[in-house]
């Protein structure tokens, strides 16, 4: 079912409800008046009669005459008068007795002064009428024609008023939600033209409106510009990956296609081996490299996170620097101002030694003397980690695409290298909640890596 179809059903349902209610109370507020004032006017009658019975000088017999004139025409009250001793002293038409009073029910008008009730259709009141110092009890009885009339009238127009009414409730919200979820619609519409080759376009929007739905339009287009985004890197990553790929491959192809082809010494074998051994090293680092990309880039929540010393790391990090380049100098100073649990964060020790090694080998790549110093230094709420090298400066052009993928400066393209690493040591940085700064001058290069210690 269509949310207007919904709506629609819901608010004709809620309207139903509140007009049945009310309906209902002002058809039994109505019932209960017309019963209270019935009963006003029978006691009005019962005391008339009584009055013109007891202190006027008109006979009986034209008092039944008038009861029986009356009747023709109006639905006329029948009063019956009685003494103390339960005698009937008066009726207007005994032979049709509405009420038939008994001597219980006479008692009870003596001792409780009135008395109202139902009898069948009939409303019947029961009371003391005082004369001359004596008490007598006067019944009167009649059935309420036009009120009843005026009920039923009641209730016929309700029930056509509450039908139409419903009708036209029904019609309206079909018009409204209709009207209020065209905007919808229109969405609908739009994202309906958005596929991948077309994740450019954007659903219309308007600045001055803050309801819900420009408020969606607009979230939705902040999600159309991410995943444009990502697909437009998606497709400079595939591109760089293919390119860096291809050009070791080709280079393994030529040099075992050429050793194919003519006789070769066994040196010069041996050579073209060593050539084939290092194009096929080059690709297993590349392929490493995007291996430890592709777990920089899950979801946090998927990354398992536990206690993790940083000196450890960093130790780890120089060894392995070390062990695999035994041209590479590495110092480590930690400071004695930094205290034991400023060094333990929540992390991932596999990545955070990869962010590790690739900071030591670039600063021992770009250094005259393949050096790299780190030291660690404790701020206020903050641990600083430095990797300092002598080497090139990086230019201030360079400066701002150097965290970029694949980006490789002028004077980074004199080494080997595939612009993934400090890409790749951003992302790990940042998901450990860390920054990473870089400043180059005349004196030196320095990578700065700053965790939060606040909560250490």
């Amino acid at each position: 079912m269509k949310i207007r179809t919904r709506l629609t059903l819901l608010f004709t349902l809620i309207t139903a409800m509140l007009l049945g209610i009310y309906s209902i109370s002002i058809y039994y507020s109505s019932k209960e008046a017309r019963e209270k004032s019935f009963y006003s006017e029978l006691q009005n009658e019962a005391i008339a009669k009584a009055d013109l019975f007891f202190q006027s000088s008109l006979p009986e017999q034209e008092m039944h005459q008038l009861y029986k004139n009356n009747n023709r025409t109006l639905n006329e009250v029948q009063v019956a008068i009685y003494d103390f001793k339960n005698q009937l002293i008066y009726h207007d038409d005994a032979k049709v007795d509405y009420v038939k009073e008994t001597p219980e029910m006479l008692s009870q008008i003596f001792r409780n002064k009135k008395i109202n009730f139902f009898l069948d259709n009939l409303q019947v009141i029961g009371m003391t009428y005082h004369y001359n110092g004596k008490v007598y009890a006067v019944t009167a009885a009649s059935y309420d024609k036009y009120g009843y009339e005026y009920l039923t009238h009641l209730f016929t127009i309700s029930i056509i008023s509450f039908i139409s009414i419903l009708i036209l409730i029904y019609l309206a919200g079909i018009f409204l939600s209709k009207k209020a979820l065209s905007p919808l619609n229109e969405m609908i519409n739009q994202i309906k033209r958005i596929t991948a080759g077309k994740l450019q376009l954007r659903l219309k929007t308007t600045g001055e409106k803050k309801d819900e739905l420009n408020e969606l339009a607009q979230n939705f287009n902040g999600m159309l510009e991410r995943l444009e985004n990502s697909f437009d890197a998606q497709k400079y990553f595939v591109s760089n990956i293919s390119h860096e790929l291809r050009t070791p491959l080709s280079a393994i192809i030529t040099e075992l296609e050429l050793a194919s082809e003519k006789e070769q010494t066994q040196k010069e074998y041996q050579q073209t081996i060593q050539y084939a051994l290092d194009d096929a090293r080059n690709m297993a680092k590349l392929s490493n490299s995007l291996m430890d990309l592709a777990k920089a880039s899950y979801d946090p929540n998927e990354i398992s996170f536990s206690e993790v010393r940083l000196d450890e790391v960093l130790l780890e990090s120089y060894s392995k620097i070390i062990k695999e380049n035994q041209g590479y100098k590495v110092s480590l100073n930690i400071e004695d101002t930094v205290e034991e649990h400023q060094l333990i964060i929540q992390g991932n020790e596999y990545l955070l030694q990869v962010a590790f090694n690739n900071l030591i080998d670039n600063a021992c790549k770009y250094s005259p003397e393949h050096l790299c110093s780190i030291e660690v230094k404790a701020h206020t709420n903050t641990l600083h980690i430095n990797f300092t090298n002598t080497g090139i400066i990086i230019s201030r052009e360079d400066m701002e695409h150097i965290f970029e993928p694949f980006y490789r400066s002028e004077n980074s393209k004199k080494e080997k290298g595939y612009g993934i690493g400090l890409f790749l040591t951003e992302k790990i940085i940042h998901l450990h909640g860390a920054t990473i700064k870089v400043i180059s001058d005349n004196k030196a290069t320095v990578f700065t890596v700053m965790f939060s210690t606040e909560n250490a």
